[in-house]
């Protein structure tokens, strides 16, 4: 749904400079990058059916009557599917139609039994909406700069099966697993203009869809698939033909996929050649896109009212029938009631209870469960919040990519941490000492920092004597640096300090070092 229909909508724009140089006189180029985003309903059985939905089932295991397409079976529409796109549209700032009508898109394809789809063509369930997104600029994440996108629409619509390919045997399979579960399609206007901004954009959206528990949308499983409109056009001239890349599975992909199709576009114009208005597929593996399917001879879809469902119908607060079951109607207003806060707002939260950076909060928010395990962290330690970020991001995070671990599988916990960085506030261990001991913890053998701070000997030193006499020894052996900073070169004293927290195996206070270096040097 949603295909063939012209994009005449405003743009944000950034302009693309001709690349040959015989060319160097044209005005520059302007992108313009429209989506179709098809969102998985998180829900336990399909949009008209009771089959269950599950990934990796084996094939055609979860496929009722209905979705084989077998005579005289009915649709029955899923309440959950319905309240989950309510939801979503409140959560991207649409108006919800409280009447919205289920149409039949015809094709022919071995994956729809049918022959044809039931989705919302003429009036979806959720129109005129828009999306914020932030992106960095040049690659900074101190500086960000936030975007809107509008929503075109967002529509019901049922999942085709799956066609899998059998070149060796010259056959196709088809497993019907998958059709008939309920989709949410997004349509964005075309307001983006690269494809870095369109990752921006589905990342936000693939956030709020998670926070709402609407879909989880995990690109891996097929449960958020990205189709990009793409054309180029100059300033001041009407758009250019566009074409049309299918299902993009990656955030990487899809703002690598958008580029390059850019990029070859405007090539393609400056040579003297046309755009055809098609249908194209990335490529990861050559990092490009191919033709798919001509769309020249746009497909009649023969689009038509479903006669099997009557028109869906909502409600809020003030049209509510009071003799009304509540249990067979859907209240806009009560759904919007218990909206959760939106990734926007968890984030703005974050900065003003914690005072960390706006640029860590996006981070804290990215990576799933971490920023739960930052506020469990600040609950638990009497460090300071904007120290505590430093440990999450620097140490627990780069260990965990560098693993491929999801916070959840991290095998430090958000108390082990806390733990760890207690012992650090109160100077019972120096901060090398706390890093060797985030070290043993990521072994994973149980035991508390404590115990690992016992069992290694880290704790600082507290005998001042004995301290004070590790410091001697390092200015009486090292006569070159003494004169050094004797001479006005302060900055060698941080050598110094390195060789004390040497000789003490990272057991001494870097802080009283420098004093007690200070003292003996000025004397």
């Amino acid at each position: 749904a949603g295909r063939g229909r012209r994009r005449a909508s405003g743009l944000t724009g950034v302009v693309v400079r001709p690349h040959s140089s015989r060319s160097a006189h044209l005005a520059p180029w302007v992108p313009v990058v429209g989506l179709e985003i098809h969102a998985q309903i998180s829900s336990n059985s399909k949009l008209f059916s009771g089959s269950q939905v599950q990934f990796a089932a084996p094939p055609n295991s979860l496929v009722s009557f209905f979705d084989a397409s077998l005579p005289g079976t009915l649709p029955v529409l899923n309440r959950r599917c319905v309240e989950a796109a309510v939801m979503t549209g409140l959560a991207l700032n649409c108006s919800i139609n409280k009447k919205s009508l289920f149409d039949r898109k015809h094709y022919f394809y071995a994956d729809l039994p049918a022959g044809y789809q039931i989705t919302q063509q003429r009036v979806p369930i959720a129109v005129n909406g828009s999306l914020s997104y932030s992106l960095c600029i040049d690659n900074k994440m101190s500086q960000m700069v936030t975007k809107t996108v509008r929503i075109k629409q967002i529509q019901l619509e049922q999942d085709s099966g799956k066609s899998l390919h059998d070149d060796t045997r010259s056959q196709t399979l088809v497993d019907l697993n998958r059709a008939g579960v309920g989709l949410m399609e997004v349509v964005m206007e075309p307001d983006m203009c690269c494809g870095e901004e369109a990752a921006a954009a589905v990342r936000e959206l693939q956030l709020i869809l998670q926070t709402l528990g609407s879909s989880q949308a995990v690109m891996a499983e097929g449960q958020l698939r990205v189709d990009a409109n793409v054309s180029v056009h100059h300033p001041g001239e009407p758009y250019g033909v566009r074409t049309e890349v299918k299902n993009i599975n990656s955030m990487r992909f899809l703002a690598k996929a958008i580029d390059y199709e850019i990029q070859r576009q405007i090539e393609e114009l400056e040579n003297g050649g046309t755009i055809l208005n098609e249908t194209r597929a990335f490529d990861s593996k050559l990092g490009c896109t191919v033709p798919m399917r001509d769309k020249e001879g746009q497909q009649d879809y023969r689009f038509m009212p479903e006669p099997n469902l009557p028109p869906l119908i909502l409600y809020d607060a003030k049209s509510l029938p009071a003799n009304m079951n509540h249990q067979q109607v859907i209240n806009i207003d009560w759904i919007h009631e218990r909206l959760p806060d939106l990734p926007s707002v968890k984030r703005k939260k974050l900065v003003e209870q914690y005072g960390i950076l706006p640029e860590h909060s996006f981070t804290l928010l990215n990576e799933d469960g971490l920023a739960e395990f930052f506020e469990s962290v600040v609950k638990q330690t009497q460090m300071k919040p904007k120290k505590v970020i430093g440990w999450i991001l620097k140490d627990l995070l780069s260990y965990l990519k560098q693993h491929s671990l999801t916070v959840k599988e991290s095998p430090v916990s958000s108390f082990l941490l806390a733990d760890l960085l207690n012992l650090l506030e109160k100077k019972e261990i120096s901060s090398t000492a706390a890093k060797q001991v985030l070290a043993e913890l990521w072994k994973g053998e149980g035991k508390t920092p404590l115990e690992i701070v016992k069992e290694q000997k880290l704790e600082l030193l507290q005998d001042q004597k004995e301290l004070e006499q590790i410091c001697q020894a390092v200015i009486d052996g090292h006569e070159n640096e003494v004169m050094a900073i004797k001479a006005g070169n302060p900055k060698v004293l941080n050598k110094l300090i390195g060789l004390v927290q040497k000789k003490t195996q990272g057991r001494s206070n870097p802080v009283l070092v420098k004093q007690l270096l200070e003292k003996k040097l000025s004397g």
